[in-house]
């Protein structure tokens, strides 16, 4: 099974009605907002990352999914593996595409490394992602992993006063909208594997930034609204097949950093690069977003994404994004 398969295989069990028929990114409970995020050392993060940003993106991950819904953060578990032994070398790094390297790049291979000092920059990270936040800690498990396992690491994210739709609320005749920039993530990956580049590319792969602010502010003017974790094309092809539409994206609307054109100008990698935590939102036509935010497609009846680059269509990429 891939990640679509497994979710509708879990679809035929009995859910909860806050599970919202696991259509979306966080689940309702007693009028809260919950979700929950795993990253993976060579899957998700590299070896080599420092491990207070490690923390910093577990907890920034899960607190997009909250900003998604214009949720204020509560608190956060954490489920934490201490001192695992080293990963066993020849572990392979996922690109930003969702491809696997044929070989191993600089610093994508879970290899030997220390882990005096993890835990402690760890705990330092997670201290300032939270500050930063205005998260609190509520508890969590600590863990052992068997020898050469990789580091696991899961955190479940609870927020209140939510007020966006789902996903699913898109309608026919919508405009489709972002925030920020999209790809700049995907760039600083192949930075911390090696190539030369800007140092604010880097911090938006290792360090990313949840959209709170602005998913409160949008929350209650928009239909639907997510956030872009898996690749903008990816992500917008959910929104659209949860809300029963086909929708259509510009290539030359999406917005790019002037970091990123020095870097790069592959438009096509950074739309299905993922880890942007932009939101990605559904609004009706002419929507005057409260936030910078800048309008790349349309929703319309019937199914699939189209890709045009102005006039010009463009055939779809053989991978949109990453699914597990």
């Amino acid at each position: 099974m891939n990640e679509a398969d497994f979710i509708a295989a879990l679809r035929r069990l009995p859910l909860h009605a806050g599970a919202g028929g696991l259509l979306d990114d966080t689940a309702s409970l007693a009028g809260l907002t919950i979700t929950t995020d795993t990253i993976v050392e060579g899957v998700h993060f590299l070896s080599d990352d420092p491990p207070g940003d490690v923390a910093w993106k577990l907890v920034a991950v899960n607190l997009s999914d909250l900003a998604a819904k214009g949720a204020v953060p509560e608190g956060v578990l954490l489920n934490y593996p201490l001192n695992p032994t080293p990963a066993k070398a020849g572990a392979q790094f996922r690109d930003v595409s969702g491809n696997v390297p044929a070989s191993p790049a600089k610093g994508a291979v879970a290899g030997p490394r220390p882990s005096p000092g993890w835990d402690e920059g760890f705990v330092a990270g997670l201290e300032s992602v939270l500050l930063e936040f205005g998260a609190r800690l509520i508890g969590g498990d600590t863990v052992s992993l068997p020898p050469g396992a990789p580091r696991v690491l899961t955190l479940t994210a609870i927020g209140r006063d939510a007020a966006a739709p789902s996903r699913s609320g898109a309608k026919a005749g919508d405009e489709l909208w972002v925030t920020g920039t999209i790809g700049d993530a995907g760039a600083g990956l192949r930075i911390a594997r090696g190539e030369d580049g800007p140092a604010d590319l880097l911090a938006a792969y290792r360090r990313p930034q949840p959209r709170l602010a602005e998913g409160r502010a949008l929350a209650p003017l928009v239909h639907a609204m997510m956030d872009v974790s898996d690749g903008l094309l990816l992500d917008a092809l959910r929104m659209a097949a949860a809300s029963g539409l086909a929708v259509a994206i510009d290539l030359a609307a999406v917005p790019l950093s002037p970091s990123y054109r020095a870097f790069s100008d592959d438009r096509m990698a950074a739309v299905t690069a993922g880890d942007d935590y932009q939101l990605l939102f559904a609004a009706p036509a002419g929507f005057a977003p409260p936030v910078p935010a800048t309008r790349i497609g349309d929703f319309a009846a019937g199914v699939g994404l189209t890709l045009t680059d102005g006039a010009e269509p463009v055939p779809l990429p053989s991978t949109l994004g990453f699914q597990h």
